[in-house]
């Protein structure tokens, strides 16, 4: 055993990827959230951060290294060999040997070209081990193309140009924020644990570095009171970011985050879609002198449709959000629910007279109404969380 690697339990793996990391390799730098206050999120609630012991992590690299080359030899074994190989290396991989081998597996079949660091926030590492890491990574895997990792802006406001040019510099490619809102008032109230202007600072250094960077918006994040400043003063931060990526993740309330219980105690009136696509529609419209490519890549998102880069298919984007505006209730409905369901992937699906039948017979069973399809769809979008 090298030095630094006592106490070490085999490969681990972190709770969540963003969406566009499906093909990379997952590597926990970092366990949970650093953080861990914002009202909306529980994902991490009653789990302690801790950063992982540098050694542990190069030993993952390391395992990921003797995984990849197994796989390799098994192209050239017989089936009984390559059992035997595979076996060993599930052993290998240690406590959680069988969801390692599937990822080290999964990665090897997709190409190799991509990593994701865990968790929430591994730029709060020392940036000397980070670099570490970094180069030891590129130093084993060359083929790969892009490093990526969530981090928070608050953490990015605090560090030097230097510190994260050396990071941009040791190979790290793509940064995830989730500015959620630009509005001070909202972040406030979700106890984000930001503000606009370290939102913006910290966007301004990360873009300075070269290094790729996708901002998230979350439309309902500030219930009814606050949709329009929602809106507005994301897209005021946003203008002067200009990230690379806008991307959409619609708010879901769940039965264990603190902001249920401000729906609850009337701080926030809750948005149903109609609502949020309306939100939608006054950021798109208000974001102006940036490049940015909008994104709409999770299942929670009503309208896939609104993708595009700025400003070419802003009127597209525009118009894909007016089209369910125009819709009847009950051809918003008949979306929504088939949106929700899984029935329906996208807007031509509204046309599919099949889906159409399927979704209507849903509602039928399920007596959806009017009154009740905002708490029907609540529900639908809880399974996706």
């Amino acid at each position: 055993m090298k030095q630094g690697e006592e106490g070490y339990q085999g490969f681990e793996i972190g709770p969540i990827r963003p969406p566009s990391e499906a093909n990379s390799l997952l590597l926990r730098l970092t366990r949970n959230c650093p953080w861990n206050q914002c009202n909306f999120c529980g994902l991490y609630k009653g789990q302690e951060f801790s950063l992982r012991p540098k050694a542990h992590i190069l030993k993952d690299i390391d395992l990921i290294k003797e995984g990849v080359e197994v796989l390799k030899e098994t192209t050239a074994q017989n089936n009984y060999s390559r059992r035997e190989l595979l076996a060993n290396l599930r052993e290998t991989l240690g406590t959680d040997g069988k969801r390692a081998y599937h990822e080290v597996l999964n990665w090897y079949q997709n190409g190799m070209k991509t990593i994701f660091l865990q968790d929430a926030n591994s730029l709060i590492m020392d940036v000397d081990d980070l670099v570490e890491i970094l180069n030891y990574l590129n130093s084993n895997f060359p083929e790969v193309e892009r490093i990526t990792s969530y981090a928070r802006s608050h953490t990015i406001a605090l560090m030097s140009a230097q510190e994260l040019q050396r990071i941009a510099e040791a190979g790290l490619t793509r940064l995830h924020i989730g500015l959620e809102s630009g509005s001070d008032q909202v972040l406030d109230l979700i106890n984000k644990g930001v503000t606009q202007e370290q939102h913006i600072t910290a966007g301004q250094k990360i873009k300075e570095t070269k290094i790729e960077l996708s901002e998230y918006f979350m439309p309902g994040l500030g219930g009814v009171e606050y949709s329009e400043e929602n809106a507005l003063e994301t897209a005021k931060a946003l203008n002067q970011i200009n990230p690379d990526f806008i991307r959409i993740r619609t708010l879901v309330v769940t039965d264990n985050v603190p902001l249920k219980q401000q729906y609850q105690q009337g701080v926030f009136s809750r948005t149903n879609d109609q609502q949020m696509v309306e939100e939608i529609l006054l950021l798109i419209k208000n974001l102006t002198g940036i490049s940015s490519t909008v994104k709409s890549d999770h299942i929670l998102n009503l309208i896939p449709e609104v993708e595009g880069g700025l400003p070419a298919d802003k009127s597209k984007m525009i118009d894909a959000l007016q089209w369910f505006l125009d819709l009847t209730e009950e051809e918003q409905m008949i979306f929504r629910l088939g949106r929700r369901t899984g029935i329906m992937q996208g807007m031509n699906d509204l046309r599919d007279s099949f889906k159409r039948e399927r979704v209507k017979n849903y509602i039928a069973e399920k007596n959806i109404s009017a009154e009740n399809v905002d708490d029907v769809v609540d529900q639908l979008m809880k399974r996706y969380i």
